[in-house]
């Protein structure tokens, strides 16, 4: 049997640069992972920004007693700094107002939006939600979400909301320019 000249039993046996080695293999990977969450992480916050917003303007508009586009303008502009550090720019926000009529069918009364055209005629809404002659205050917001990375997340994710709330003082809530 023929014996393996020393440096090369010396090579088998040197543990240095080991560990530069595993590094090297492993670095680009976790560079990726941390990147990847970091990403997910971001689109993740201006979704749940966003779907504070649509919630938001529901929750506003539903206290109201009647409301005009000034004041819906306003509401929106709030929705606009919850947004915050993400940028208002992408997003569109709508709020209408509902009625289920006697015959069952959900009716618009008014609608007014910001980046989204009001709505009009019918709208289907969750069974049970509510009865014949009660309302609704329907708040919908849409977010266009650009990644600054964009690795993961390529090109434009849109994220949506709605909300439904019930008048609080009111039957229905009533604009008086919509």
């Amino acid at each position: 049997m023929m014996r393996s000249p020393a440096f090369l039993r010396r090579f088998r046996q040197d543990q240095n640069g080991l560990s530069a080695v595993e590094f090297a293999l492993l670095a680009p990977v976790m560079i990726l992972l941390y990147f990847g969450m970091v990403e997910l992480c971001q689109a993740y916050m201006a979704q749940k920004r966003m779907s504070h917003v649509a919630s938001m303007v529901a929750d506003m508009t539903a206290r109201a007693e009647t409301v005009n586009k000034n004041g819906l303008d306003d509401t929106f502009n709030i929705g606009g700094q919850v947004m915050q550090p993400f940028s208002a720019t992408p997003l569109t926000m709508r709020v209408s107002s509902v009625t289920r009529g006697e015959d069952g069918v959900v009716r618009v009364n008014w609608s007014y939006g910001r980046g989204l055209a009001p709505i009009s005629g019918e709208l289907a809404v969750p069974s049970g939600l509510i009865d014949n002659k009660q309302s609704l205050i329907v708040s919908e917001a849409v977010y266009n979400y650009d990644s600054p990375i964009d690795r993961f997340l390529p090109g434009i994710t849109t994220m949506s909301r709605t909300f439904y709330l019930r008048p609080r003082s009111v039957e229905a809530v009533t604009c008086s320019n919509c």
